[in-house]
């Protein structure tokens, strides 16, 4: 493959616009045909819409501006990119630390299902956020104009059933909460489709890991910091984690052993984003390469990120962005070995 391109994208409009400006800017490319492929024809776009309607309406709105943008159906947009009812998601991997400071994550899975986007939104509807796109309305991870920040992790599709996936279950906590406490009472309000770990964390120092799965939602919390990997850890949810979790402890065991408390945000970033890192992976041709870091540090505002084995790393003072002031960024350039894939 070699080298490999996330585009920036910023925005500024109403959710509708927001969401047409997207499709357009997707129009024509190759990863669209790989989401139809995966995703159903069609879905119960009622009970989709009855969901968004009493948690995020403003999504609705983003959607249909999407459909337009891509010249296709709102019933062909909502079975591609809602979220709602998809089939299951294959195995990803993903890790997290979290500290009264900082969060710090990678994403690790397949460049052939990535959406290759790390979107700055600001819809006159909900709150502002800077995060990387998951079948282009849902979110990886990222953070809101309120110092909240979210990224999901995937456990297991024990007990899997029709309802919201959790990439866009943290669009949602993104885009309308303001601390740990309102994203998991919103947490349990969602109807989820599989079992995630989400992690949160705010600018008042909370933190937490949120347990979800289709049936039950557990918050696990921590008092310096907290970890967030592949398996759950509540004594009632680990008859739901997949039978092998033996590369998810392995993290947790390394992540655990960080002087966290002790180490500043930067330092974090690098030792997650450093291809030699316990950390860092590249099996990509087995849903396992580490494709983007992403972290925030609470009291400078700031982002920090980077895609696999990028020379440049991407900084953003959130604040300074929410104000008005544009990135002069559009595009993140990294690097996965043809051999790798």
């Amino acid at each position: 493959m070699g080298s490999f391109t996330v585009d920036v994208l910023q925005v500024r409009n109403s959710s509708y616009q927001i969401g047409r400006d997207l499709g357009e800017f997707y129009r024509n490319r190759p990863i669209l045909n790989t989401y139809d492929s995966i995703t159903k024809s069609v879905i119960d776009e009622e009970s989709m819409k009855s969901v968004y309607t009493a948690l995020a309406p403003h999504l609705l709105e983003e959607l249909k501006g999407i459909a337009d943008g891509l010249n296709i159906s709102f019933r062909k947009a909502a079975a591609m990119f809602s979220g709602y009812d998809v089939p299951k998601t294959k195995e990803m991997g993903c890790s997290a630390i979290l500290t009264k400071e900082y969060y710090v994550r990678n994403y690790d899975f397949s460049s052939e299902f990535y959406d290759r986007l790390f979107t700055l939104s600001q819809p006159k509807e909900a709150l502002a956020t800077a995060g990387y796109n998951l079948l282009l309305l849902g979110r990886h991870d990222g953070v809101n104009q309120e110092g909240l920040v979210a990224g999901l992790h995937f456990v297991s599709n024990q007990s899997y059933t029709k309802g919201i996936s959790a990439w866009v279950a943290v669009r949602m906590v993104l885009d309308t909460c303001s601390t740990v406490d309102e994203a998991t009472q919103l947490l349990k309000e969602i109807p989820h489709a599989a079992c995630y770990n989400i992690s949160i964390g705010d600018r008042f120092g909370d933190f937490a890991e949120v347990e979800i799965s289709p049936d039950s939602v557990m918050v696990r919390r921590g008092e310096k910091m907290l970890s967030c990997v592949n398996h759950f850890q509540e004594q009632t949810m680990r008859r739901k984690n997949r039978d092998i979790i033996t590369g998810s402890v392995q993290r947790d065991v390394f992540l655990h052993g960080l002087e966290a408390d002790l180490m500043t945000h930067e330092a974090m970033f690098n030792l997650f984003k450093d291809p030699t890192s316990p950390l860092f992976f590249i099996d990509y041709q087995n849903l396992f390469g580490t494709l983007h870091t992403f972290s925030y540090s609470y009291k400078k505002a700031k982002i920090l990120t980077t895609i696999a084995k990028s020379e440049g790393v991407l900084e953003i003072d959130l604040k300074e962005w929410v104000k008005g002031v544009n990135l002069d960024v559009q595009k993140m350039n990294g690097f996965i070995e043809a051999d790798e894939i």
